[in-house]
């Protein structure tokens, strides 16, 4: 029976030209084997199976090959290419330096250096893994490293670059490879597969280049494997099926589901996608992956950013073209938040269906967004139509607790008049309510409110689906009863109106309230310690002790800018932390101790004690 040989060994490349994607690098050897400027030690580095120890190889061969091409690649036939290519040539030492570690190791490649080559101009060593080296190896490797004879001609690879010595790495040309491209591996694997006669589908073999992450000897690892398993027939689904992928077509049936609203079939299929053995956490990833790449093909100029097959992507331009950019950019908002609550969620299933839930009313809320608009002078016929209550400005003290029951505002962005070509996406919140019950002194010069304007929706249902989905959209998780309040965005002339820091303490003071009345102790208490310092009109200074009081901060975050920014008038705030490490004092316990302390501040006191031969009481 004839042994078998791997892909991976049966073509790797003989010659700097067969060598995949890394042009750069064999372009710079060719050109210094040309000028006859070799360096004395080469540091390859980069991803594993990208082509660093087969360039070193190819390397080795050709520096010492005696009949050079014009192109300046080995002969092959010469005696010295034909004894390497055998594994019989005395110019050329491999070390594997995760197995030969030791300063035996090194002190024995050294006395090998100091015998010259019987034949060839060059001995040239090639230390495997070099970052897997000792310390004391590295020391003891240093000075040959750094005057070796004329004839010897080191090449280190490492995937581990930060792992090496500064020393040695000062020593070496460095020489960094790239992942390789998907079309690069894909096409490499349709020339094998056209030499060893085996049926491909073109989108099998970008699924390939695409699981091996830039690594052609993955790539060449599953193409092996996949080749086995279906007998030299491969297609699409048999890679799709053997390498554990969810297939294209349910991200393009899922997008079509979710644009026409359709909760039914978008659960029944995710449900299907679980019975076939794919994690949420996965799929939700993918789903997020679907819509970037929909977004990339809305525009020819970015369209070569995917990294998909021909046919892919002309499905992609077609599904781009009929999915709206709002459509596409809330549903990455709510994917990614999804992804970043899946691991701490105790159902984890529920949590990706709530996610496709929202998804399925986002073409309601953009059509809800899309109604006319009714200024804040009606809001009597508003609050009869829609219960929706403007928020007034700051009230007066008052020592009673005004409980609201919770509405519905949907703020509009402001709006251009002359822009309606391509009508702008609103900006939407939905807050309760809320009057905090301690007494708040007004500010002398309290902000006046400027003129709102409000979304009418035109029915029931869709004010539900607004009140449902608009929180998600906006990133804000409501943090049970007593959740801070929120005023719409009003429309002014501009999002950047100057604020005093009377103002800034006022409605940081307000806010403050209204966490304690929601029992957020935490938070409470962090900003009722720490007052807010006004560095500009744009940044606010917030002094912290530790860490802890930074990850509550970033956290509340969002609400408390959601809450400052319509009330100040400027949407450009943003607020940033310092730490600041207090004094420790330390608090004298003992007799002993307050003695000393006393000593310190006079000394003479010492010598009254021995004076009047006395004693400190412990």
């Amino acid at each position: 029976m004839e042994n078998f040989i791997v892909s991976a060994r049966k073509y790797r490349p003989a010659t700097f030209e067969t060598v995949v994607g890394q042009q750069h690098i064999t372009g710079t050897l060719k050109n210094a084997i040309k000028n006859n400027q070799l360096a004395q030690a080469f540091l390859f580095c980069g991803p594993r199976g990208v082509g660093k120890t087969t360039c070193a190889r190819i390397l080795a061969k050709t520096i010492n090959c005696t009949n050079l091409t014009p192109e300046q690649e080995a002969c092959g036939t010469c005696d010295s290419c034909v004894s390497f290519q055998t594994g019989h040539s005395f110019n050329f030492h491999e070390l594997d330096a995760a197995s030969n570690n030791s300063v035996d190791d090194i002190r024995s490649l050294i006395e090998q250096v100091r015998i010259p080559p019987q034949a060839g101009k060059y001995k040239i060593y090639i230390i495997d893994e070099v970052h897997m080296l000792s310390a004391n190896a590295f020391n003891a490797f240093l000075k040959t490293l750094e005057e070796p004879p004329s004839y010897a001609i080191f090449i280190l690879a490492t995937t581990e670059k930060h792992k090496i010595l500064p020393t040695i790495l000062s020593r070496c040309q460095i020489f960094d490879f790239n992942r390789i491209q998907v079309d690069d591996i894909s096409s490499h694997l349709n020339k094998i597969a056209e030499r060893e006669n085996i049926a491909v589908e073109a989108d099998g073999l970008h699924i390939i280049a695409q699981k091996a992450d830039g690594g052609l000897r993955d790539a060449l690892s599953m193409f092996d494997q996949i080749v086995s398993y279906t007998n030299k027939n491969l297609t699409y689904k048999s890679v799709i099926d053997n390498l554990n992928i969810l297939d294209y077509d349910y991200y393009f049936k899922l997008t079509q589901y979710l644009t026409a609203t359709d909760v039914s079939n978008t659960l029944i299929l995710f449900d299907e996608i679980l019975n076939n053995g794919f994690d949420g956490n996965n799929f939700i990833n993918g789903l997020a992956s679907h819509l970037r790449n929909l977004l990339v093909a809305k525009d020819p100029q970015t369209t070569k950013l995917l990294e998909v097959s021909e046919n892919i992507k002309q499905k992609y331009i077609s599904q781009s073209q009929q999915t709206p950019v709002s459509f596409i950019l809330t549903a990455l908002n709510l994917a990614n938040q999804c992804d970043l609550n899946y691991k701490n969620s105790k159902n984890q299933r529920l949590q990706v269906e709530m996610a496709l839930i929202k998804m399925c009313h986002i073409p309601s809320v953009l059509q809800l967004a899309s109604q006319p608009l009714t200024n804040a002078t009606d809001n009597d016929q508003i609050k009869k139509k829609t219960n929706v209550s403007p928020v007034a400005a700051p009230a007066p003290a008052t020592n009673q607790v005004v409980n609201t029951a919770p509405t519905t505002a949907i703020p509009i962005a402001p709006l251009n008049p002359a822009a309606n070509a391509t009508p702008a996406i609103p900006v939407m919140e939905a807050k309760p309510v809320t009057t905090p019950s301690a007494s708040i002194p007004l500010p002398k010069k309290a902000p006046a409110p400027s003129a709102k304007i409000v979304l009418k929706p035109s029915s029931p249902t869709q004010q539900n689906n607004a009140a449902m989905l608009i929180p998600s959209l906006n990133g804000i998780e409501k943090k049970g009863e007593g959740a801070v309040d929120d005023e719409p965005q009003y429309i002014s002339g501009s999002d950047r109106e100057p604020f005093t820091h009377e103002q800034l303490l006022f409605y940081w003071e307000e806010y403050v309230n209204i966490v304690k009345v929601a029992n957020r102790i935490n938070v409470y208490t962090l900003m009722s310690t720490s007052a807010p310092i006004l560095v500009s009109q744009e940044e606010i200074l917030v002094h912290i002790e530790h860490k802890l009081q930074e990850g509550i901060l970033q956290e509340e975050m969002i609400d408390l800018l959601n809450f400052l920014r319509p009330r100040l008038k400027n949407f450009s705030i943003i607020i940033k932390t310092k730490q600041v490490v207090k004094e420790v004092v330390n608090r004298l316990y003992t007799s002993v101790e307050k003695y000393q302390y006393l000593v310190e501040k006079n000394p003479k006191l010492d010598e009254m004690r021995r004076r009047f031969n006395l004693d400190v009481n412990p």
